[in-house]
């Protein structure tokens, strides 16, 4: 009962904590950061997943989100302007 109960405050937490790195991601003008924070909220989705008991999600998920992604996305950050004007 209280490995359950751990399983979902962990759950509760990812979930919270994606959010805000989520806002934090959408509101940051600071480009990188913002890959940052993303690369942040995948990695916990990828938590979430593994305590969801979903190993082979994870094991795609993993490489995609915290190494492809991000590395693309600052690939192309460095060719134009870091900030985000407005």
């Amino acid at each position: 009962m209280a490995a359950e109960t751990l399983v979902y405050a962990l759950l509760a937490f990812c979930g919270l904590a994606s959010t805000v790195s989520v806002y934090l991601a959408v509101t940051e003008k600071d480009l990188v950061k913002a890959v940052i924070y993303s690369a942040a909220q995948s990695g916990l989705y990828a938590v979430a997943y593994f305590l969801l008991m979903a190993p082979d999600v994870v094991l795609v998920y993993l490489p995609v989100a915290l190494g492809l992604v991000p590395a693309i996305l600052l690939s192309l950050i460095s060719k134009t302007e870091r900030w985000e004007g407005g």
